[in-house]
């Protein structure tokens, strides 16, 4: 392995980046559109462009990263997290080109993948698990049956879903025909498959989890636990390792479980094993994340291991050489992503005006962005991560405030100010021993005071580019330049008048405050009310789906539907007008 393509972007893209530089090995980059001047292109030794302003287009597009890879002279691609990393064809079609892939093998990949394969997995070697069906059941009937024979609440699944997508709880045997509807809906929008399994809900629980290693010649090890409770949206905000406040009988519980499914899957790579820690003690297992985490982080900090290198010496075919590593100390991770904590975490991206990084003993920061960079509104809203450790979680605590007090971001909102706020909260402190976090604890528990951005988020977007073709000792090279960037042409000349129109033309009487537009980047996923139907404040028009996200649109006041400017199915941008609502 001598050169290695990165097939992500942002905060991960630079952390390969990195490592492939202490390695010393060369990296490669690609890029979409928007992230053109990015931090992680102009850090990697190459970059190539994929074209394309979507994720679609450009870092899920497999046939176009390949090309970049092997036109690049590429030997490797590590796919970071998100994206394709956690996709079996794609792995496929890397090792087909001859390139190595950097993760865990392509039917390693499909049986974690699918939770029902996964599932079984863990019944075999006997892994915790709460009551559940095997197999994706065929009906809300079949939903119905469980719950009476086991007992509410239960959570009806997506079979192949992941971040906290496809997942509706029924508390109520009346309302389960309308969970999975509801989740069968969405799992088919968001992965193409609808089958969907029941196992019982575990209610108020924690997020406990184990990073795993794993070479070619059969050696499984735990680097670390971690504790991920901290979530909105389903979608982790803070985590930190080791997991606290577990019992010796737990902790074996999560270390022997997790090597046993991975070898009996014959995983190969950096894998995480995730659970849920239900309030009475009961652990269960959950799912396989067979791709490197946001929050490794913390588990290096804890170990002294690099991660990625050690993904690197596995893909290499060398063996671990080393059994579990030893726990020293305590680290916690938060995450700063673009998103207003005082509006519910809506994401705000923008231009990151103001940045300053803390420094200091015991942090580290992982960062996606530098001053006077976009964050673009297309892709995840992280913007850095803030990683701080202490030789205990009481002195982790206290250099976590002391490095957040130093943090400063401008130009957008953040959740900063939440993460100041959690670190007062006696809930997190568990200063008696009694650590009450929950992965629903932000959005139930959470006194939230924090105020609403009170800024102005400049939400441009970075110069267009315009293309040029060159040619350098004879090879006809493509140049792009900010459409600003004069090349000393001749300006064209100002057109001509066009004849004014005085006929007189209908024109609806339409004004910005009437109009419903997207708040973010996104897709159409479904239209709920139509042009020309009446609507009362509050009211769900549209569903969008951006950023992980299931975003309803509402009414911001009552009236008619006219004006109906897009399609389910359609992507739309920032601020982009939905339809208006008129008297």
């Amino acid at each position: 392995m001598q050169k290695v393509l990165v097939a992500n972007r942002g905060e991960i893209a630079n952390r390969v980046i990195r490592a492939t530089k202490d390695a010393g090995l060369k990296s490669v980059a690609v890029y979409a559109d928007p992230d053109a001047n990015s931090l992680f292109v102009q850090r990697a030794d190459e970059a190539f462009a994929l074209g394309g302003a979507t994720p679609k287009d450009s870092y899920l597009d497999g046939d176009k990263i390949i090309k970049a890879a092997l036109q690049a002279g590429a030997d490797a691609v590590h796919p970071g997290y998100g994206f394709l990393a956690e996709n079996a064809d794609f792995a496929q079609a890397c090792i087909d080109a001859g390139l190595t892939w950097i993760g865990p093998p392509p039917e390693a990949i499909r049986n974690l993948g699918d939770k029902v394969k996964a599932r079984h997995i863990a019944m075999k070697v006997g892994a915790p698990l709460v009551p559940g069906t095997a197999d994706p059941i065929e009906n809300a009937d079949a939903a119905v049956a469980f719950a009476e024979e086991f007992g509410l609440p239960i959570a009806i699944k997506a079979a192949f879903g992941g971040g906290g997508r496809g997942i509706r709880v029924a508390r109520t045997l009346e309302e389960i025909p309308k969970q999975f509807e509801a989740a069968v809906s969405e799992a088919t929008v968001a992965f193409g498959r609808g089958e969907c399994f029941v196992e019982r809900f575990l209610d108020r629980p924690r997020h406990v989890e184990t990073q795993c290693l794993a070479d070619a010649h059969g050696n499984v090890v735990v680097v670390s636990t971690r504790d991920c409770s901290l979530q909105r949206r389903n979608q982790k905000l803070v985590e930190e390792a080791p997991a606290p406040f577990l019992t010796s009988e737990q902790r074996d519980a999560l270390y022997s479980s997790s090597k046993a499914i991975l070898k009996e899957a014959g995983y190969v790579g950096a894998g995480t094993c995730e659970f849920l820690l239900g309030e009475d003690g009961l652990l269960s297992f959950l799912e396989v994340n067979t791709r490197l985490q946001v929050e490794h982080p913390v588990s290096e900090e804890v170990t002294g291991l690099d991660l990625v290198r050690e993904m690197f010496r596995i893909a290499d075919g060398q063996e671990l050489g080393y059994s579990d590593p030893e726990i020293r100390g305590h680290s916690i991770e938060f995450r700063l992503n673009a998103e207003d904590a005082g509006r519910k975490f809506m994401p705000s991206p923008g231009t990151l005006e103001g940045w300053r990084l803390p420094t200091g003993p015991g942090v580290r920061v992982d960062e996606g962005y530098r001053t006077g960079m976009v964050i673009p509104g297309q892709f995840d809203s992280l913007v850095a991560k803030i990683i701080v450790t202490g030789d205990c979680r009481t002195q982790a605590i206290e250099r976590a405030r002391r490095a957040l007090s130093e943090t400063r971001i401008d130009g957008m909102p953040s959740v900063l100010p939440f993460h100041r706020a959690l670190l007062e909260e006696p809930d997190f402190l568990a200063e008696d021993g009694n650590f009450r976090v929950h992965t629903k604890w932000i959005e139930t528990d959470f006194d939230n005071q924090i105020p609403p951005y009170d800024g102005i988020a400049r939400t441009s977007e970075p110069e267009q580019l315009a293309t040029f073709f060159i040619e350098v000792n004879g090879k006809r090279v493509e140049l792009r330049v900010p459409t600003s960037f004069s090349l000393g042409a001749p300006k064209p000349e100002p057109p001509k008048p066009v004849e004014q129109r005085t006929e007189p033309v209908e024109v609806p009487a339409l004004d910005f405050s009437t109009a419903i537009t997207a708040p973010l980047h996104g897709k159409i996923q479904k239209i709920l009310e139509g042009e020309g139907r009446y609507v009362n404040e509050g009211d769900h028009v549209v569903i969008m789906e951006a950023l992980k996200m299931r975003l309803p649109l509402a009414a911001h006041r009552s009236g008619k539907i006219v004006n109906m400017q897009v399609s389910e199915g359609e992507a739309v941008s920032t601020g982009q007008t939905i339809c208006n609502i008129v008297d």
